[in-house]
């Protein structure tokens, strides 16, 4: 039940980019810090494998100090990845992202990366809701 008609199309940040596993991770690293994004889809040919996030970056670099400049995104992006459909109603998204402790969730339609819904995304959509209420 989608009591608003809400979907996560509508507060996803749209195409985002993406980077294939086998990418230097120092690559994935300068690419976020350019876009200001904490969290990046992972591909292999056209299929979601993984989703790589700021923190992935930081946990693996402090265990592998020594390594650094051999790491590869594979290395420490997340395998479980949450993927949803764009018309995918926004409150099943989120009660999704929070059973499954989920930070993202990768939207894709049609077999591409469509877009990204973050945490950040969904306190945007529940910041609105609260403002039509008021």
């Amino acid at each position: 039940m989608n009591p608003t008609g809400l979907t996560v199309k509508k507060y996803m940040s749209p195409a985002p980019q993406t980077i294939g596993r086998e990418a230097p991770l120092a690559t994935a690293k300068e690419i976020m810090a350019g876009l200001g994004i904490r969290h990046l889809p992972v591909i292999q040919g056209d299929k979601v494998v993984g989703v790589l996030s700021d923190r992935d970056i930081q946990v693996l670099e402090f265990l592998a100090k020594d390594h650094a400049d051999a790491l590869r995104v594979d290395d420490a992006m997340t395998r479980d990845v949450y993927v949803v459909a764009p018309e995918t109603p926004l409150q099943d998204v989120a009660a999704a992202m929070t059973a499954g402790k989920f930070g993202s969730a990768v939207v894709v339609e049609g077999g591409k990366v469509r877009g990204i819904f973050t945490t950040i995304d969904a306190l945007r959509a529940l910041a609105e809701l609260l403002d039509r209420k008021a």
